[in-house]
């Protein structure tokens, strides 16, 4: 499997013996793994399982699901749903007071009724909710699968982007890695021409320069800096390429890295055309970051 998305959405339904239910999940972006399902409260003991089920095949975002129940066609003619009147009277005329009051147009109707909450039963649903797992239960991966589909199409389109900021990133080391070793020899040519402006009787020791030449040499060096760029950037490819098992936290791990390396650089290279391009490798890296913000 390739990088997935974490944003997605499925439905899923199943019905058996006069009842159907209908599950709805759907996902955003979130550091770490959350889960909240609204489910009807005769089926309130099947939330842990659900739960679970979610859990074991989403590893990162925030999930919400909803589960509705209803009746299957024909259980309505066999006298299997009892609705409370009294209830759905209160709700509505509540509901209508604070439309009224709000200035909200007024368009409930007769299929209102299932969502109120306590107002519509079933006959036909057993005592024990758990005998209704295995029909949730199918609703529910239905969903799940459906969801999945989603999240994986999107993250075709991510990964397509994100190999494109990387390979720009990786330009932009490249260009880095060129300019680096002339930072010396430009130093050297700077500092010859300065002491050709100094006048003639003054003599400088051609030790105590080349020393000169050696320290800024050595304190503007980035290559081990430039390495682990290069090394950071060929893992980020392959997290991109890969089979997509942790890839988000991964990939914003080694955007950290790639930050602090470029930094460094920054604070070392002691240089113009190397200091643009570290302005320009760290936006684009933040740009890289939002997208991986959006990887499961």
């Amino acid at each position: 499997m390739s990088l997935a998305s974490m944003t997605g959405f499925g439905r899923g339904e199943a019905a058996a013996h006069g009842i159907r239910v209908t599950v709805e999940f759907s996902s955003v972006n979130r550091k770490q793994f959350e889960c909240q399902i609204s489910l009807p409260r005769q089926l309130g003991a099947l939330e842990s399982k659900l739960y679970t089920l979610v859990q074991n095949g989403v590893r990162r975002g925030q999930v919400k699901g909803s589960v509705q129940l209803s009746m299957a066609p024909g259980a309505a003619a066999a006298g299997g749903m009892r609705i409370d009147l009294a209830r759905a009277e209160a709700q509505l005329a509540a509901l209508r007071r604070a439309g009224r009051k709000l200035g909200l147009q007024d368009d409930l109707g007769i299929t209102h009724l299932l969502a109120l909450p306590d107002v519509v039963s079933f006959d036909v649903l057993p005592e024990d909710p758990l005998k209704l797992w295995p029909l949730v239960q199918q609703a529910a991966e239905q969903a799940l699968e459906a969801m999945q589909r989603m999240r994986a199409r999107e993250g075709q389109a991510l990964a397509r982007d994100l190999r494109r900021r990387f390979k720009a990133l990786r330009t932009l080391r490249n260009r880095a890695a060129r300019r680096a070793p002339r930072i010396p020899a430009d130093y050297r040519d700077a500092l010859a021409r300065r002491l050709a402006r100094l006048d003639s009787g003054v003599e400088v020791d051609p030790a105590i320069l080349a020393r000169e030449l050696a320290v800024f040499a050595d304190r503007v060096d980035v290559s081990e800096e430039l390495t682990r760029l290069e090394s950071h950037l060929d893992q980020a490819d392959a997290l991109i390429g890969g089979d997509g098992e942790g890839a988000g936290r991964a990939l914003d791990f080694l955007c950290q890295e790639l930050l602090r390396e470029i930094n460094t650089v920054g604070s070392k290279a002691n240089d113009a055309q190397l200091a643009s391009l570290v302005v320009t490798f760290k936006s684009q890296l933040e740009a890289a970051r939002e997208q991986i913000q959006n990887v499961e």
